[in-house]
């Protein structure tokens, strides 16, 4: 009997319980709200997602979903983060190479050079699936550390002494001017595609500012995720902090990520995770000092060649 073509098609609401289903038997969890809100964030902002469908007849056969974004995790340049892919059946069949491809020729399209995931090293499939299409470590590293408050020191705890609250979309342009003035570039799609995922897509709102003399001076950029990159936990996922260069020293990422840890604590998420590039080395200290270390998640990525 003829084996039903492949044919790979945009991934589309439909599709959930099929989506669902593939990816219970591959992770061993129903991560239904996670899809849920890939697919209904990819049909809101078609620029800024990908999703594709893999189908023999009317069967699904795979599917991946990836975002697209300017600048994230400090990138200088354009890339897509690839956050789940999964394959029906036994591997060997080329639907994981297929779906790739038909992604990386849509984010050619789109501009994008660089698609970026993350993978456990310890999984025994992906890894290697990865190293054949492609992908290479990134020059990022991958931290996290318990979702519990640093331990309380002699002096007042950081949170304490300077004003912290939850972010909301009348901060963006302070936001904004912050950032320019750290990484002298205009990341505004960027920081407004973040903004949209604090207030909008984030399972739980959690990015904080912090306030000196009623101005905003610093702020943290997160979001609870339940299912991304394949973790099928309750993960925050830190993209980026900011302090104003002229209010440095003063204790403000500290106030902030301490005061994120104990909103974390509260909601349960057991763990908070970041990249960062590898020579970013005051970063790397600020992170080392507040608890954070490597993960057992590798950063890899893949270039992707112009449209021909």
């Amino acid at each position: 009997m003829t084996e039903t073509a492949l044919t790979l098609r945009p991934l589309t609401a439909a599709d959930l319980p099929e989506v669902v289903a593939i990816d219970r038997v591959l992770s061993g969890r129903g991560r239904e709200d996670f899809f849920a809100r890939r697919l209904t964030q990819a049909t809101r902002a078609p620029a800024a997602f990908a999703a594709f469908a893999a189908a023999r007849g009317e069967a699904l056969a795979g599917f991946v979903l990836a975002r697209i974004y300017d600048g994230e995790f400090g990138a200088d340049r354009r890339e897509a983060a690839l956050d789940a892919i999964g394959i029906a059946g036994p591997p060997g069949q080329g639907i994981g190479r297929a779906l790739l491809a038909r992604l990386a020729a849509h984010l050619a399209a789109q501009g994008v050079r660089v698609l970026a995931t993350e993978v456990d090293w310890t999984d025994p499939r992906l890894p290697p699936f990865f190293a054949r299409n492609g992908f290479a470590l990134a020059p990022r590293l991958v931290l996290a550390r318990a979702g519990t408050p640093p331990a309380e020191t002699e002096d007042a705890p950081a949170r304490d002494r300077i004003p912290v609250r939850s972010m909301t979309r009348a901060d963006f342009d302070a936001i904004a001017a912050i950032d320019r003035r750290i990484t002298r570039r205009d990341r505004h799609r960027y920081l407004a595609r973040k903004c949209d995922e604090a207030m909008e897509e984030s399972a739980i709102r959690v990015s904080l500012v912090a306030e000196c003399d009623g101005a905003l001076a610093g702020y943290v950029m997160a979001r609870v995720d339940f299912g991304e990159f394949g973790h099928p936990e309750a993960e925050a996922v830190m993209d980026t902090i900011g302090v104003d260069p002229r209010r440095s020293h003063q204790g403000l990422a500290r106030a902030l990520l301490s005061q994120l840890l104990m909103n974390l604590a509260g909601l349960r998420v057991e763990t908070l995770r970041t990249e960062v590039a590898w020579n970013q080395f005051g970063l790397l200290a600020f992170l080392d000092r507040m608890g954070f270390a490597p993960h057992r998640r590798l950063a890899l990525i893949r270039g992707i060649s112009p449209p021909s």
